[in-house]
């Protein structure tokens, strides 16, 4: 489909000049093109620039849209999400607001393993189909590509069903979805009393399957206290890698135990949530290069302390921001609220936002070479505001600004 952008009020194209993401200073620095148009051919970005210096008007065969009244943004790129579960947790929600923690929760057979029973339980179809829709729903908020993580099952039946259908939906949804193996998300009840041997059956068992009949791009850990250890999660990662996955990993969330520099020492692609972060995890993000990604819906839904964002963003390590979307810990998807948050409680300018949750998200998948910025040659994902700039957008919080959605080319008719 060729498809024709005019007169766009302001486009943050967030181009990164060939690079694969934004750090320090860079991050501010957005591409804004005032009265801008764009060209979509074959669903890559083939002409962008300002409306007064296009040479000439497509013909009648190219579908035009009129921006006058918009701003445009590359579409968002959530990099961190558990969108494929069963049931929902408002009752922890309640026990929350009574005083109770995540952690006194999950002890006593709530939190992840509420989920785990729930997904066990479900049908791989009702479990698709609910899965659809909070995707069609990401998509309307302006979210055009994302990561989803298993988890749910920590079973080989039930971690099978959740890749199954995440890459079903990959096949068959519009969005771009990246799949990530997350056996290690919690020690499931039947291995509570001997979580080595959980280790050997995701090692020995998951991820060669998972491996064989490629359902999963990434392999993931809940590295923290209580769950899997430094060592315990060395060894998953050093079997997936040895299976051709790339490495993410849920860091330094509740405790400093070095996650963050095991995910250096491992050449992960991110280290995701980080609240308890120390310089010595930041320095050895730094020289590895892996993108770290926070997540302000969950400190602020668990009112658990945010992560040092301005710390990270100066000492010159890529930050991106996710929304850690999943019935526990961030009820929601919505990427503009996650930067009205990272703005709010841990000092990201907007710019820095932007950048955060495009460019920078797209490299904590590994795909900023294709995604995540308005660039020539790139897939066209590009969103329509109804704001009068791209500040606004952020600003005014808790509303839907989204006036447009296009997917590598195509506009979506909602």
């Amino acid at each position: 489909m060729n498809l024709f952008i005019k007169n766009i009020k302001q486009l943050i194209t967030v181009n990164s000049g060939g690079k694969p993401s934004k750090s320090g200073k860079e991050m501010r620095e957005l591409g804004i093109i005032e009265d801008a148009t764009v060209m979509i051919q074959d669903g890559l970005f083939s002409w962008i620039g300002q409306s007064n210096k296009l040479s000439q008007e497509p013909d009648d065969s190219i579908d035009i849209i009129d921006a006058s009244e918009l701003i445009a943004l590359p579409g968002f790129v959530d990099s961190h999400t558990h969108s494929v579960f069963a049931g929902s947790r408002e009752n922890e929600f309640a026990l929350r607001a009574e005083g109770k923690s995540y952690r006194e929760i999950a002890e006593a057979g709530g939190g992840i393993m509420s989920t785990v029973r729930a997904t066990r339980e479900i049908t791989k179809k009702e479990l698709k189909k609910t899965a659809d829709r909070y995707l069609n729903s990401m998509l309307k908020h302006g979210t055009t590509t994302t990561e989803i993580k298993s988890g749910y099952g920590l079973d080989e039946e039930t971690e099978n069903k959740i890749l199954h259908v995440i890459n079903e939906l990959a096949d068959e949804s519009l969005m771009s979805i990246v799949p990530t193996f997350l056996g290690a998300h919690a020690i499931p009840d039947e291995f509570r009393d001997n979580t080595d041997s959980y280790i050997d059956f995701i090692c020995k068992r998951q991820i060669p399957y998972i491996s064989n009949h490629k359902l999963a791009k990434y392999c993931d850990a809940f590295c923290e206290q209580g769950f899997f250890s430094v060592d315990q999660c060395r060894k998953i990662f050093e079997t997936a890698k040895s299976h051709g996955f790339g490495i993410k990993i849920h860091a330094d969330q509740l405790s400093q135990m070095g996650a963050s520099i095991l995910a250096a020492e491992m050449n992960a692609v991110s280290a995701d949530h980080l609240e308890k972060i120390d310089d010595a995890g930041i320095s050895a993000l730094k020289q590895s290069g892996t993108v770290a990604a926070i997540l302000p819906g969950t400190s602020f839904f668990l009112n658990s302390g945010y992560a040092p964002a301005r710390k990270i963003i100066d000492a010159g390590v890529p930050l991106a921001i996710a929304s850690n979307f999943n019935p526990g810990s961030c009820m929601s998807y919505s990427i503009p609220l996650m930067m009205t948050i990272a703005c709010t409680q841990m000092q990201l300018t907007p710019e820095e936002a932007i950048s955060a949750a495009t460019i920078n998200g797209a490299a904590a998948l590994g795909l900023s070479k294709t995604h995540g910025s308005i660039e020539i040659g790139k897939q066209a994902d590009i969103v329509l505001f109804n704001v009068p700039n791209y500040q606004y957008l952020i600003y005014h919080y808790g509303v839907d600004h989204v006036a447009k959605v296009i997917k590598h080319g195509t506009y979506l008719d909602f």
